[in-house]
């Protein structure tokens, strides 16, 4: 029988593919970089595991972070969808909440993922407190869904009012549309989201079922490759929680993978920094096409109960907290009518890529820049693709498109790119803490992503983070929290009612029921979990207030059988979070419950983060040179040490770079890195 040993974390990104993998029995891990293929990133998928892996066969578990969805929602390339929806709420997707993308300005346009004449209307109707006043007219659903197959849609959506409050007639027509429909994509906003507010609900179940074509195709035909190279274990999925689930569940949700790959990094970077004793920290995940931030407070990631991928594609689903700019590697550096330089949000992805990769683009990156100030060595470029990289052709593109029409030279215009991408990357940081109330000083800053090291001192130094925490492979790191993750499901249901009307009964019927399903899909699951935690929370607020917070339980479980809180537990449970946000509450206000959220986890086994550390070496014997480096206003004569190859303990002075087949690492003038004893560069001021 063959021993499967392997664990398998692979990231794609824009710009590359990274795979990451640990093997149980040795305690060894490796690392791969390929560059991501387009359209199709299968291709890049399978080749980043080959390189690593010879035989399928010995690998226990793949697990996939994914931008499929992500790409999807915002190039707008998902499927063609149609909605089946109540008389009169055929426009609620259009509508919204009634913003607009420029909250200040006049103009501003916006279209659907659904068209309007594929959002079709048919008679039905459940009051909000779950009375069927009107039923379902099937023959008037099988109607509307045969018009939507001949307009040839590939998947529906079927939105009822109130349909979180009583399911029956939404269920009933979700049943007729699948004996209809020619696939698989029917998406009920009862199963994928059964809470209130229409618009959230709608629009959550549309977004669902746009992405489901795209993103099961997708890994349906991974699934299929990797079962015929031999693979007969369980291939996961992270989802935008930070936990992973079986494909089947990606495919029926594929809404929750909308921050797969992003939340894969955040959950990594939380449990290396914590194991090395940097419980606060903000993360940087510097790709080719984004700068993804997070921050991580005592241990934890922060988690909001929805989000919007983009202007009027709202998504309620549980979602680790991160903020996204177009400041990435190959994002490119443009001077627009006015005379002002910008970076991004278009970026040069990887193809053609930068101007340096010599593959067509003439337009200056991010990367270029770094290039031309000697801060990427052009004859060992990440990623195994190419073997040099072209100074000259980027220094021309940066003359061209930068230089010449602000008056600059090349190496001033080149550090005038980055001033901007450190700025911008600066206030996606400030958003995420100071905005927030939290003291920047208090946390370490963790680079991550193949770029994000090289911004380590401009973000030290233009936000105030107290130091730095760079993991020893950056440029995988989100491959790494594929490995890491845990399974998780997450379970929601609107309550609606005030807390001296609870019913403890039927509370505690939805608590079990919760339980149960999550216990379940762990129990139907091909992976070995060292523990299971089920948690309960309610959305609460005053009556007349709109802005719920969360209210975490302290339930006890016993022999399986959940015990549901009393209606005095509930409101000293929601006094204590209120006063936590706000420093106060609300004598004599009527406290409302909105909604039970429960949360099933499975927690993967770990592996040692010590089994990553140097073993051995010497500063000396990782030296690798010095070559001319541009920090500031000059050049700086600094050196370069391999990285993998310097000892726990070694202390390096900036100016240094410290070179990886994943990465590099710049510790500017006036910063000093520490290995410690899991391989991490520790940089702090001197």
């Amino acid at each position: 029988m063959t021993d499967r040993s392997k664990v398998i974390g692979v990231d794609v990104g824009g710009t590359f593919t990274d795979v990451f993998v640990v093997d149980e029995a040795t305690g060894t891990a490796q690392v791969a970089k390929v560059p991501t293929t387009r359209p199709d990133q299968s291709g890049g998928f399978l080749d980043g595991i080959g390189q690593q892996v010879s035989t399928l066969g010995d690998v226990q578990a793949v697990i996939h972070g994914t931008t499929a969805g992500t790409n999807a929602l915002l190039e707008r390339k998902g499927a063609r969808i149609g909605v089946v929806t109540t008389e009169g709420l055929r426009d609620v997707l259009e509508m919204r909440r009634r913003d607009r993308p420029r909250t200040w300005g006049l103009r501003g346009d916006f279209d659907p993922v659904v068209p309007r004449e594929l959002r079709l209307e048919v008679p039905e109707r459940t009051l909000a407190d779950g009375t069927i006043r009107t039923k379902v007219d099937l023959e008037a659903v099988r109607i509307a869904g045969q018009q939507l197959i001949d307009a040839g849609c590939q998947a529906v959506a079927v939105l009822f009012a109130n349909s979180y409050a009583n399911p029956q007639n939404e269920a009933a027509a979700a049943e007729v549309l699948r004996d209809l429909w020619p696939n698989a994509h029917v998406s009920a906003s009862s199963e994928i989201l059964p809470e209130i507010r229409e618009y959230e609900r709608f629009s959550t179940t549309a977004l669902n079922a746009y992405l489901q074509p795209e993103v099961s195709g997708y890994l349906d035909r991974l699934d299929t490759a990797l079962r015929g190279g031999g693979f007969a274990s369980e291939f996961l999925i992270v989802q935008s929680n930070g936990g992973v689930m079986d494909v089947a569940t990606a495919c029926r949700l594929p809404v929750r993978t909308a921050l797969s790959g992003p939340a894969a990094g955040v959950i990594a970077a939380a449990h290396i920094a914590t194991e090395a004793g940097f419980p606060d920290v903000i993360t940087g995940d510097m790709g080719g096409t984004s700068f993804d931030v997070s921050l991580i407070a005592d241990g934890q990631s922060m988690l909001a109960p929805e989000t919007s991928v983009d202007f009027g594609m709202t998504v309620r689903a549980p979602m680790i907290e991160i903020t996204t700019i177009g400041a990435g590697g190959g994002s490119i550096a443009w001077v627009d009518k006015g005379g002002l330089l910008n970076i991004g949000p278009e970026s040069a992805g990887s193809t053609p890529g930068p101007v340096a990769y010599g593959q067509g683009n003439t337009r200056p990156t991010v990367t270029d820049a770094n290039v031309v100030l000697g801060r990427i060595d052009p004859d060992n470029p990440i990623g195994g693709k190419l073997t040099r990289l072209d100074v000259d052709a980027a220094a021309k593109a940066i003359d061209e498109h930068v230089g010449t029409p602000l008056g600059l030279s090349t190496t001033e215009a080149a550090e005038a790119i980055l001033t901007v991408a450190n700025a911008r990357m600066a206030g996606a940081i400030r958003l995420v803490s100071i905005e927030r109330g939290f003291d920047p000083k208090r946390f370490a800053f963790m680079p991550f992503g193949g770029g994000g090291a090289l911004h380590t001192g401009a973000m030290l130094g233009d936000v105030g983070l107290g130091s730095a925490i760079v993991p020893r492979y950056p440029g995988v790191t989100s491959a790494m929290g594929c490995v890491i993750a845990d399974m998780r499901h997450d379970f929601v249901q609107t309550l609606n009612v005030t807390v001296d009307t609870v019913d403890r009964d039927t509370l505690g019927q939805f608590m079990q029921a919760h339980a149960d399903q999550g216990a379940a899909m762990l129990d139907s699951a091909a992976t070995r979990f060292e523990a299971r935690d089920t948690r309960f929370e309610l959305d609460m607020a005053y009556l007349g207030q709109t802005h719920t917070v969360p209210v975490a339980l302290d339930v006890v479980i016993t022999g399986g059988k959940v015990i549901p809180p009393t209606a005095d537990q509930i409101a000293q449970a929601f006094e204590a979070a209120y006063h936590a946000a706000y420093g106060r509450t609300l004598p004599g206000g009527v406290m409302r419950v909105m909604n039970l959220r429960s949360a099933v986890i499975g927690r993967r086994p770990k592996f040692d983060l010590a089994t990553l550390a140097p073993q051995g070496g010497s500063v000396e014997a990782a030296t690798k040179g010095a070559r001319q480096v541009h920090f500031g206003d000059r050049w700086y004569d600094t050196t370069i040490y391999d990285r993998l190859a310097l000892p726990v303990g070694a202390v390096v002075n900036g100016p240094a770079i410290l070179e990886q087949a994943d990465t590099t690492v710049l510790i500017d003038p006036g910063l000093t890195g520490r290995v410690d004893s899991f391989g991490n560069t520790i940089i702090t001021r001197d």
